[in-house]
């Protein structure tokens, strides 16, 4: 299989035309005609990921994050001397290792949706984009909270276990939940469509600290995981399309836990 072959078949499965207009999905360096030795799924383009590929003899690294939303301007060895995606385009081109990206198109999928609930262990009902339309390919999802996890400060737990994180939770810990929407990654400006359809709480991975305060003002608490881990399990969902598209098993691994940022407490 060529990596223009993989690309192909992984833009049928998360089509191009379901991304953002803004987005830069597919592949974004590389040579198409080359066959694919081996894949590594990570999250993110970085440096780590990349020597990781090189590393294990991959040279197709899958990511969930595109290397840059908008083309860097200068590829260099350093950030310092370009930025974070121009170096990371330099080493990827250095090491010999292509890179494609689904990002808004796989976050659209029936599959991400299904990914998050099952980790979550609650069933979705429809996305939140499409709220009533459970068909509907669309930006998250919601659900009725389990009836194990009926006070925020329960689901708050089974969050942080799910995703093996220390999320940030506004609400009462008591406030009782019973809806819930969920969004990997950023919610942007699906907070107030959240609220709007009844939503107790909202679980995603970052919110603005006035978008948190309105939303919870008007009765709707929220679970904030952090970008990274509330998007980490889409790279299972990338490595089974992968297999999917034929690469073998053997041929595919997940690149290891990267968190460059950590926490102190007070």
């Amino acid at each position: 299989m060529t990596i223009g072959e993989l690309e192909r078949a992984l833009l049928a499965r998360f089509p191009k035309d379901t991304a953002e207009d803004w987005d830069n999905v597919g592949l974004f360096v590389g040579r198409p005609a080359d066959e694919v030795a081996g894949v590594l799924v990570a999250l993110d383009v970085s440096e780590h990921a990349l020597g990781e590929a090189h590393a294990t003899g991959a040279n197709v690294l899958v990511t969930h994050h595109p290397l840059a939303i908008d083309p860097p301007a200068r590829l260099t060895p350093t950030a310092a001397d370009s930025s974070q995606a121009g170096a990371a385009a330099f080493r990827a081109a250095e090491l010999g290792v292509s890179v494609i990206s689904l990002h808004t198109n796989l976050d659209r999928s029936l599959e991400a949706r299904a990914c998050l609930a099952e980790r979550l262990g609650v069933e979705a009902s429809s996305s939140l984009e499409h709220p009533g339309e459970p068909e509907v390919c669309g930006l998250g999802f919601l659900a009725e909270a389990p009836t194990s996890c009926a006070a925020l400060g329960q689901l708050a737990a089974r969050c942080a276990e799910a995703f093996g994180c220390e999320p940030r939770v506004w609400g009462s810990a008591e406030a009782p939940v019973a809806r819930m929407a969920v969004l990997g990654g950023s919610l942007g400006g699906f907070g107030k469509a959240a609220a709007a359809v009844g939503a107790d709480v909202v679980i995603t991975g970052e919110a603005g600290y006035h978008v948190c305060l309105d939303l919870l003002a008007r009765g709707t608490s929220l679970i904030l995981l952090g970008h990274d881990r509330s998007e980490a399990p889409f790279c299972s969902v990338l490595a089974d399309a992968c297999a999917d598209a034929d690469v073998p098993r053997d041929l595919i691994s997940l690149a290891s836990t990267e968190r460059p940022w950590w926490t102190c407490a007070a």
